[in-house]
Order: C-alpha cells, then sequence, then structure tokens
C-alpha cells in the first residue's frame, strides 16, 4: 500500500480546499465543492470564500442567496452550514439520524416533548410567515404549555426542514435571522431517501484522503466504515500505518508543491473535519485556536499549516489587523502575510479611511 507522508496528505487537502491557488471560478460552484461551508455566523463563509476564488466580491454571495441558489441551514454535526439549494435537497434526509439524535442533548428538558406534534405545529406556524425562533418558542409554548420552551425551539431547528430567511443586510441574514420552511424557500421537494455512500464521496473529495472516522466527525452520521467498504475507493497509508480513503480522482499534488499564506475565517471546515486535525494544525496549536466556549477562532497559514491567529476592528475610521503568530515569523512570510492581510482588510472594511496591519508579541 503506498504510504502518504503528512506533507502529501497536507498538500491533497488544501488542493480540495481550494487553498493552494486561488481558482476563477462562482461562489456556487465553490460552495458545491467544498460540500458545504461552516455557517455558525453570516460572515465567516463570505471570508473562506474570499481565500479561495480569484476576485470574489460580497455581491456574488449575495446574489446566490437572493437567487436561493445557496442556503444556510442546520445541516452536518447539526451545525449551521451554507450549502447549495441542491444538496440541501438532496442530503437532508441523509444526515436527518443526526439531528434526531440531536435531541438527546435536551435530557430533562425534554421532559413531556412529543416530538411529532411540535414538529407539526411547528410547520403550520412557518408556513404563514417566516419568524425567528424566540417567535416559534413563544407560539408553541401557548400549545405545549408544559414543556420547556427551549426544547420546543430545539425541536423544531433539528426535525423541521427550514433554511435561514435573508434580509437586506451585510452579508445576507441578521444576528437574529427568521426561518422558513426549506421546500417553500427553494421550490423544490426534498429527497426522501437516505444517500450516505455519496455523501461519502463528496466528503472524500473535498475533505480527502480520510478514515471512516474523519467522515463521522464531519457529518455526525457513525458506523461509516461499511459505506467506504461497499465503494470503489483507492487506499493508502499515513505514516502511522491507518488506512486512509480517496476517491479515484482526488487531486494529490506533489508534497513539495508551494502553498501560500492564507487566511481562514473563524469556524472554518478545513480545521473541524478530520477526527485528528494534524494535516492542518499542530497538537501544541489546537488550545489556542479551540477555545472552551466552543469557538473555533479566525487563523492563517504558512506552508499549509496554521501558524497564528488574527482579529479586525475599526475605530475612527482606521481598519487594523492584528497577527498574533505562534512563533517567530520569517521576513518573507511577514511580507506575504502583509500583502494577503492587506487585501483582506479592504475587503472587510472597504469604507475605512485607513489601514494598519499589527503583529502582536
Amino acid at each position: 500500500m503506498v504510504v502518504l507522508s503528512a506533507k502529501a496528505v497536507n498538500r491533497a487537502t488544501l488542493a480540495r480546499q481550494l487553498l493552494l491557488a486561488r481558482e476563477d471560478t462562482s461562489a456556487v460552484d465553490v460552495v458545491g465543492r467544498l460540500a458545504g461551508m461552516q455557517g455558525q455566523e453570516p460572515k465567516h463563509p463570505y471570508v473562506g470564500l474570499w481565500s479561495r476564488i480569484d476576485g470574489f466580491t460580497e455581491a456574488e454571495l449575495d446574489g446566490a442567496v437572493a437567487e436561493r441558489d445557496v442556503v444556510r441551514a442546520t445541516m452536518f454535526r447539526g451545525t449551521l452550514h451554507l450549502v447549495t439549494a441542491a444538496d440541501y435537497l438532496r442530503f437532508r434526509a441523509t444526515v436527518a439520524p443526526v439531528l434526531e439524535a440531536g435531541l438527546k442533548v435536551l435530557a430533562d428538558r425534554g421532559a413531556g416533548l412529543e416530538p411529532d406534534k411540535v414538529v407539526a405545529a411547528a410547520g403550520k406556524l412557518l408556513l404563514k410567515e417566516p419568524l425567528t425562533f424566540t417567535e416559534v418558542r413563544d407560539a408553541l409554548q401557548q400549545q405545549f404549555s408544559d414543556v420547556n420552551e427551549r426544547a420546543l425551539g430545539f425541536c423544531t431547528r433539528m426535525l423541521v426542514p427550514l433554511v435561514m430567511y435573508p434580509a437586506d443586510v451585510r452579508w445576507s441574514w441578521t444576528a437574529n435571522s427568521r426561518f422558513t420552511p426549506a421546500e417553500e424557500w427553494i421550490g423544490k421537494k426534498l429527497h426522501k431517501r437516505a444517500e450516505a455512500a455519496e455523501l461519502v464521496t463528496r466528503y472524500l473529495a473535498a475533505f480527502g484522503p480520510a478514515t471512516p472516522a474523519d467522515f463521522q466527525t464531519w457529518s455526525g452520521l457513525q458506523k461509516a466504515k461499511p459505506l467506504f467498504d461497499g465503494l470503489e475507493l483507492e487506499t493508502f497509508s499515513d505514516e502511522a500505518g491507518k488506512t486512509m480513503y480517496d476517491v479515484p480522482d482526488g487531486p494529490r499534488p506533489d508534497p513539495e508543491t508551494p502553498a501560500p499564506v492564507r487566511f481562514l475565517p473563524e469556524f472554518d471546515n478545513v480545521l473541524l473535519s478530520h477526527a485528528k486535525r494534524e494535516r492542518i494544525i499542530a497538537d501544541e496549536h489546537k488550545p489556542a485556536v479551540f477555545t472552551k466556549n466552543l469557538r473555533v477562532k479566525a487563523t492563517y497559514t504558512v506552508d499549509g499549516l496554521v501558524a497564528g491567529l488574527w482579529t479586525t476592528e475599526k475605530k475612527r475610521g482606521v481598519a487594523t489587523l492584528t497577527l498574533t503568530p505562534f512563533g517567530k515569523m520569517l521576513k518573507k512570510t511577514q511580507a506575504e502575510l502583509e500583502r494577503e492581510g492587506s487585501a483582506l482588510l479592504r475587503f472587510l472594511e472597504p469604507d475605512a479611511k485607513s489601514y494598519e496591519l499589527v503583529t502582536a508579541g
């Protein structure tokens, strides 16, 4: 079995994630090729697309959202994702078991909850008009007065196929967005049958080479090994001797392929989609990126690996990008980061009067 070095695995992943070179393609195409983008907050996918698409503008994703080609909804791992409308329709039934299992976290708060009745009631409410989850909870509490209101809202979020209703604001959604039935918004019916095997190949095309455990981490689906065994996949070994799987046509570039510096947004899926994350971040740096309150900070990569954090702020018209490196920085790397960071800062704060880059520490 061919052994893939750690750098070979890294470069293969970066190639699929469009982090070796920006491509001249559409936002809809990239969201599809990435099998969705973590969308915990509305701004993050915009930044992720800026780092992957040559000449990307906000207006392009705004347009895709307005045209209903891209939606923001609860999907993989039970978290908010930006996905193509086609993928939402295709794979919502596939991830349904993950969403249903999520109700277990309610524990005692779920006392008296009858999911089927709540789903039916919530569906009727949301067919009338888009609602925030506060409004959904309040309305459902009137019908199910003995059930915890948070449990009613969570049940609706997990079990009713909904998408977030966009607004005429920057980044397309407000902090407290309304939700609306997915089929009504997209104008097509959900695919009724689970397509887990197809989802495996889509995952590998975006994140491979990888293991069944990696797929489970990304999707939330469990017992994936039989799915992998039933597909015609290529197999490799990593340096530790673990078997990795890949789609036959997956790009596996020369490990010495240069990897430019790249800025990744908070919650970027490239940091969240493998059981072990050493292909993109060293274990020693994980505590600085993954916080105890479940945040995933914005990072930048050098030679394909996470090398530090970044933040931005604007005060009195001055936009500032602050870099927090994890170690010493070469002058060449500093210059690359300054060029890339300056462009990012102008993308994020186009109306600023001036721009500054600061390196902390």
